[in-house]
């Protein structure tokens, strides 16, 4: 009898080490997901590092004349008769 109890036992933690909710498995998993929000963050570090390059090109310390008057005919909606405007698609995620 004690050395079925023994095997049981030994069975026991073998399984929870592999599959268990702290198992190899589980591991595994959470190391995959890991890697994803990494790259995520990664991602949306270099975004915010753009938004934050464009928002002092408009600061008034910096103004980039170029810059404002990319934006002002952007939220204006205005173009002179004789220009052509080619807008860019923004990538979506």
């Amino acid at each position: 009898m004690g050395p079925l109890i023994a095997f049981f036992c030994v069975t026991y933690f073998i399984y929870h080490s592999i599959q268990g909710e702290r198992g190899l498995l589980s591991m595994l998993r959470m190391k995959q997901k890991l890697e994803t929000v990494r790259a995520e963050l990664n991602h949306l570090q270099s975004q915010k590092e753009t938004i934050e390059r464009r928002v002092y090109l408009l600061r008034p310390d910096s103004l980039d004349l170029d810059m404002l008057e990319e934006r002002a005919r952007a939220v204006l909606n205005f173009a002179r008769s004789d220009e052509v405007i080619i807008y860019e698609e923004q990538q979506k995620n």
